[in-house]
């Protein structure tokens, strides 16, 4: 039985684009991060951290919902890069997902920025 939530027509569905940056990497998933699409984020995200970019910016700038599901995500990918020596960064994010962060508190563990600019400045090493 399909449960679509009405205007389910109109998501956005979730896509993932990765470019390395030195030692690093941009990730920048663009449309809805849910429990349907968060494993494409998670598949990105655990690639970069195998292949060595502990140093990740999340250029939240096209991410247009975010529910516990991805945050979940990220929050995993943070501990995973703070174990390999890197951390996770977050850029550009539009007000209804920094909600998701605020009303969860999960923005005070986070380092976030308001533009991808700005992250990439604050990286160790740019």
């Amino acid at each position: 039985m399909d449960r679509a939530m009405p205007d389910s027509g109109n998501r956005r569905q979730l896509t993932v684009d990765v470019r390395r940056i030195g030692a690093g990497a941009v990730v920048s998933p663009a449309g809805e991060l849910d429990h349907h699409s968060a494993g494409m984020l998670r598949e990105s995200l655990d690639g970069c951290v195998a292949d060595g970019c502990s140093r990740i910016v999340i250029d939240c700038s096209a991410l247009e919902f975010c529910d516990s599901t991805g945050l979940n995500v990220l929050l995993t990918t943070r501990i995973d890069a703070e174990a390999a020596g890197g951390g996770v960064h977050l850029a550009a994010m539009r007000p209804v997902v920094a909600r998701v962060f605020e009303i969860t508190g999960a923005g005070a563990v986070f380092t976030v920025h308001s533009s991808l600019d700005d992250a990439l400045a604050a990286l160790p090493g740019s």
